[in-house]
């Protein structure tokens, strides 16, 4: 039997209330950013994981959690949730249907496959994301992307 990965925590209760608008304007700063497996760094490089968790690191000042080493097909191997478990370890799960601007969202990108995007919703039915061979965008949440969302989280601390 393999051994699993250790994961490190940072286990943190959020420091101030955010408003919806400090998360998308958080979230924006990534714009442009190119994409680069397993990169969290804004303006340098980010994977859709590294987006959301340096908006997380942009809004409580560090990591919530730092994540092994994985490949590309990581999702694929294991067949375990892993995206949707780590972030329901630190954000706050919501029904799909009441996800506004600033909440993220995990996509299947297709069916019977494990969750292994995500993105943040932005105003306008658009998210923000990074995904390979572009720069962290912009898009319309369109039909293509809603059917494929698995599930929603806000950060915690969110005033509504």
């Amino acid at each position: 039997m393999g051994s699993r990965p250790h994961i490190e925590l940072n286990l943190m209760i959020p420091r101030r209330q955010l408003k919806r608008d400090d998360i998308v304007a958080a979230a924006r700063c990534w714009l442009g950013t190119p994409y680069h497996h397993q990169a969290s760094v804004r303006g340098i490089g980010a994977d859709c994981l590294g987006l959301v968790r340096g908006v997380w690191r942009d809004l409580h000042g560090n990591d919530a959690e730092r994540p092994p080493a994985y490949t590309r097909d990581w999702a694929e191997a294991t067949g375990e949730e892993t995206l949707l478990d780590a972030a329901a370890r630190h954000l706050v799960r919501i029904e799909v249907a009441n996800a506004r601007e600033g909440d993220v969202v995990v996509f299947r990108l297709r069916p019977n496959v494990v969750a292994k995007h995500t993105g943040i919703l932005t105003p306008g039915s658009a998210f923000l994301h990074a995904m390979e061979g572009a720069a962290a965008c912009e898009v319309p949440l369109g039909h293509w992307w809603r059917r494929r969302i698995a599930g929603a989280f806000t950060f915690p601390g969110v005033l509504d």
